[in-house]
């Protein structure tokens, strides 16, 4: 990745669906990623419902200005387009159309 970017995850452990969806999803994207259970981290509780405002897991936080809540195949999406290195868009831009 051209940036190092490494998203926080912020789930409510393996019950949660959208959870595991979430991290399936960044996972076939290839963006790096780290989890954080809320039930086992008060702190981390705390920060997304009362710094970042959010009531629904997962949370996913790119940066202190980019994040959301819940499965969102978009903001998956447009990370990853983020994500992609200069030589991967070359190579891409030369590859045939599919």
């Amino acid at each position: 990745m051209n940036e190092e970017l490494i998203l926080t995850v912020y789930t409510t452990g393996p019950s949660c669906g959208k959870c595991r969806m979430t991290k399936i999803m960044l996972e076939a994207k290839n963006i790096p990623y780290r989890e954080v259970n809320i039930n086992e981290h008060p702190d981390a509780y705390l920060y997304v419902t009362e710094d970042l405002g959010y009531s629904t897991a997962p949370v996913v936080v790119v940066d202190d200005q980019d994040h959301w809540c819940d499965l969102r195949p978009d903001h998956i999406e447009r990370i990853a387009k983020r994500a992609i290195l200069p030589s991967d868009a070359t190579r891409e831009a030369r590859s045939p159309a599919r």
